[in-house]
């Protein structure tokens, strides 16, 4: 069976109509991702150099994953159609458990606390929901048309 048909579901937090939070989400993602890749080189060798790569790279991923999502959440409560859709509240809802299970990171390096076993457990998890937060989005791209120009 074809798919059926749909409207785009157009975003309201928009820059010369391209929608601002698919466009800001990368860089907080690449900085909790490599978050786990300089974790295991402190496992690994235990250098400094990659704890202190690990507490920018917390503070970088949750810092800019709380101002991007400000360009999500506009388009969750101002936009009718979005608002109505289950993914996008479960894409919510997993966004500010990962965030604030990254800012429990950073803190707790800034804190200066041991980044084993708890440091990394917390990178694992965000790492974790981050590739759940990021399959809920991409069906909210995919089959929901959320910021995608379907009307041509």
């Amino acid at each position: 069976m074809p798919p059926t048909p749909q409207r785009s579901i157009h975003s309201r937090a928009v820059v010369a109509g391209h929608p601002l939070h698919p466009v800001m989400i990368h860089f907080p993602v690449a900085a909790l991702l490599g978050l786990v890749a300089s974790d295991l080189g402190f496992l690994v060798t235990q250098d400094p150099f990659w704890a202190r790569a690990s507490l920018w790279l917390a503070g970088v991923g949750a810092f800019g994953g709380w101002v991007a999502s400000l360009a999500g959440l506009i388009d969750l409560v101002t936009v009718k159609r979005i608002r109505r859709l289950i993914t996008a509240w479960s894409h919510a809802m997993v966004a500010v458990v990962l965030l604030s299970l990254a800012s429990l990171n950073w803190l707790w390096r800034f804190a200066g606390e041991a980044l084993l076993p708890w440091g990394l457990a917390l990178t694992l998890a965000t790492a974790a929901l981050i590739a759940l937060a990021g399959f809920l989005g991409g069906q909210l791209v995919y089959e929901h048309a959320v910021g995608v120009d379907l009307d041509d």
